[in-house]
């Protein structure tokens, strides 16, 4: 007899039974006040047709959707080992958490790490180590010929992340703890927050393809509200979003259950519906118009630092931006390369999973190609893209980022617990909703020090790395530095993985001639 059947006779034979007991026992009654519900419940689960679970197993068939509901957490809590964890493993997170909160965060016993397993990287160290001492939070200035009001960032920075995606409580940690340490704070796509204003911090002001806080009427650039938030003092850099890691070729996505009647006005959308930019740029439609645009946003901010982020997708495309710098003559003040493996308060699986060049690889063809135009000595290249550590730090310079950004770790920094509930307003922790309630759960006084805190011990422990490999300064690394285990017994530096690209080496080349070269050097490499 099927679990449906048996349910049938044996609520049948349960009630008979209590009502027979019942005429020599009345008390036996009370019991229906457990039974009734499980029954009716039983009978909903075998007349509802979504489930077939519920259907074929009615009430225990509830067990699954439990068990499946608390499964991260059993995960998290219980299964996964210190090196395993998805998509920030736990060592990772330990040391974010041990770090903002300025507690011990070494370890003990050696590494958990496999050093001879493929895909184990390492720096390598000087016999000389400690002879140079390194500034624990050294500068870099962004800002070309062009730009009349340069910024000297920090080489940690917070990442796009926009309220909205955030608490307002979340942003205001951020932002003060970008104030307290003296580094900037992306305001991702979603427009300048009265809560990215108030603490007083260093911004960079992202624009997408929505265009909010300077969005028309017809959902267009509109140069008048640009002017009024560009000039802010607190505005120090101007950031175009070309695409973004987590979904390139996506615009961002506000779940309707996020865009409250705050943020709706903030966006110049309406509450409480889902907002999903469009993929790409109405303001301009090639290479040559982009460089345009990004000319005219640099002019109306009154000379300041302005510059595009993108992941890499068809090498041609970044090509042609390059050949149009060279024909233009106008160049951004900077370019941030973001990897494919970078988070997301709400993607398509397949746009997480399969769509955008990871960091690395992104990285390295951005870099070699602005040299191959003879362009890097003039722009800043910005890294981001799962950069948690200092390590992460060192290894993006080493191929030659001069800056980066990070996103989940500075989540980390101010309470993310990786709940991986981003997308759905119920973030436990009060960092990814807008559920007032949940946001009351995060302090801003205590996790603004905490951002500051892990920004400061991530920046004084880069410091340490750099004095460890004998370089005299954070510009001196290289992709020889850098290791790669390709399996148990060959090992290639980042040198050999990346062959650096002279400086020039493709000026009078055709897009043509340059992605031959490219794929030359790419065969090589394999063989």
């Amino acid at each position: 007899m099927k679990v449906r059947q048996l349910f049938v006779v044996g609520s049948i034979v349960t009630l008979v039974a209590i009502g027979v007991i019942s005429y020599f026992w009345p008390g036996i009654l009370w019991s229906l006040i457990i039974i009734l519900p499980l029954i009716a419940l039983g009978f909903a689960d075998i007349s509802q047709t979504k489930h077939a679970i519920r259907r074929n197993f009615p009430i225990i068939g509830h067990g699954r959707y439990l068990l499946e509901s608390i499964r991260p957490e059993i995960m998290q809590y219980f299964v996964e080992t210190d090196t395993e964890g998805k998509p920030i493993d736990r060592l990772m997170r330990s040391m974010v958490y041990r770090r903002a909160k300025n507690v011990i965060d070494t370890v003990p016993f050696g590494t958990q790490l496999d050093v001879y397993e493929p895909g184990y990287e390492w720096l390598n160290h000087s016999m000389y180590a400690g002879k140079i001492k390194h500034a624990d939070d050294p500068r870099v200035k962004v800002g070309g010929s062009e730009c009349k009001q340069p910024y000297l960032a920090s080489l940690l920075n917070i990442s796009a992340m926009s309220f909205g995606s955030l608490s307002e409580n979340a942003v205001l940690a951020m932002n003060k703890g970008a104030k307290l340490g003296n580094f900037a704070h992306n305001t991702g796509e979603g427009g300048i927050s009265p809560y990215h204003l108030q603490p007083g911090g260093d911004l960079i002001w992202q624009i997408g393809t929505g265009y909010f806080g300077c969005r028309a009427a017809d959902g267009g650039f509109d140069p008048d509200k640009y002017v009024e938030r560009a000039t802010l003092p607190n505005v120090k850099m101007i950031e175009l979003k070309i695409s973004q890691g987590a979904k390139p070729g996506h615009g961002g996505i506000l779940p309707a259950n996020k865009n409250t009647p705050e943020i709706a006005k903030i966006r110049a959308v309406e509450p409480y519906t889902t907002v999903d930019s469009p993929p790409s740029h109405s303001a301009f439609s090639d290479a040559e118009g982009m460089l345009h645009f990004i000319k005219q946003l640099r002019e109306l901010s009154g000379g300041k630092p302005v510059g595009f982020k993108l992941c890499i997708g068809i090498k041609r495309e970044f090509i042609e931006i390059c050949e149009a710098m060279i024909k233009t003559g106008i160049k951004p003040d900077y370019i941030a390369i973001d990897g494919g493996e970078g988070g997301t308060g709400a993607a398509p699986v397949e746009f997480s999973n399969s769509l955008g060049m990871p960091l690395l690889d992104g990285l390295a063809f951005a870099v070699d190609t602005l040299r191959g135009y003879g362009l890097k000595k003039d722009i800043r290249v910005v890294a981001s893209g799962k950069i948690i550590s200092s390590f992460h730090i060192a290894r993006a310079m080493a191929i030659g980022a001069d800056l980066v950004y990070s996103a989940r770790a500075m989540m980390m920094a101010v309470g993310c617990i990786q709940a991986l509930q981003c997308n759905t307003n119920t973030c436990p922790v009060g960092v990814a909703t807008q559920d007032r309630e949940l946001m009351k759960g995060l302090d801003v006084e205590d996790k603004a020090t905490r951002m500051y805190n892990f920004h400061k011990k991530t920046m004084h422990i880069l410091s340490e790395l750099i004095s460890a490999t004998g370089v005299k300064s954070h510009r001196d690394f290289n992709r020889s530095h850098v290791n790669l285990r390709i399996d148990n017994t060959r090992i290639m530096s980042y040198d050999q993985l990346y062959p650096i690209v002279e400086e020039g080496a493709y000026v009078g080349m055709s897009v043509e001639d340059v992605l031959q070269e490219i794929r030359v050097r790419t065969l090589s490499k394999v063989n």
